[in-house]
Parts: structure tokens; C-alpha cells; sequence
């Protein structure tokens, strides 16, 4: 799905629905920020995804995936939430 080495000045165009793409790389994990848009292209939401590199057993590779989608009228209130959160790690 994600090449884990990409990076073409902060973005990348894909599909139709994938209008920008930021990864962020955070030691062993990959942090994707895509903004998407909705079906008939009439609004945008977020996906931020965390991926992690893990080794199979048999010495193989692979990535461990986590999703969480965003829509534009939570945007404020997840932003509220993420700076509080923030704040308190930096504080304690």
C-alpha cells in the first residue's frame, strides 16, 4: 500500500480519492497523515495510519497497520483532545 521510503517534497498524488500524503518517520514506526475525499468528491477527511516494521519468524518482514479516519467536523475537538494530551506529557 505504502512504499516506506517515499518522500517527494512532503507528498505524493495517487488514486482519485488520495488528494495529499505526509509521512513521518518516528524511529521504528511510520506515521501517514492522507487526506481523502469522500465518495462524488464532495468533501475531504484524514486517515492517519502507524505503521510498523516487524520480523516473521521465518526472517521475512512485515507491517503492522493502524487506522484511524478523521472528518472535517471532528477536526476541532480532535485537535482540542491531541493538544491537552500534549501538554500534560510535556508538563509531568
Amino acid at each position: 500500500m505504502y512504499k516506506e521510503d517515499f518522500d517527494r517534497n512532503g507528498y505524493q498524488e495517487k488514486g482519485s480519492d488520495d488528494i495529499y500524503s505526509k509521512p513521518v518517520r518516528a524511529g521504528k514506526r511510520t506515521y501517514f497523515f492522507d487526506v481523502k475525499t469522500t465518495k462524488g468528491n464532495k468533501d475531504y477527511y484524514l486517515t492517519i495510519t502507524e505503521s510498523k516494521r516487524r520480523q516473521e519468524q521465518d526472517g521475512s518482514f512485515s507491517f503492522d497497520k493502524h487506522k484511524i479516519f478523521l472528518y472535517k467536523e471532528d477536526f476541532e475537538k480532535f485537535q482540542e483532545g491531541l493538544y491537552d494530551a500534549i501538554s500534560f506529557m510535556k508538563e509531568n
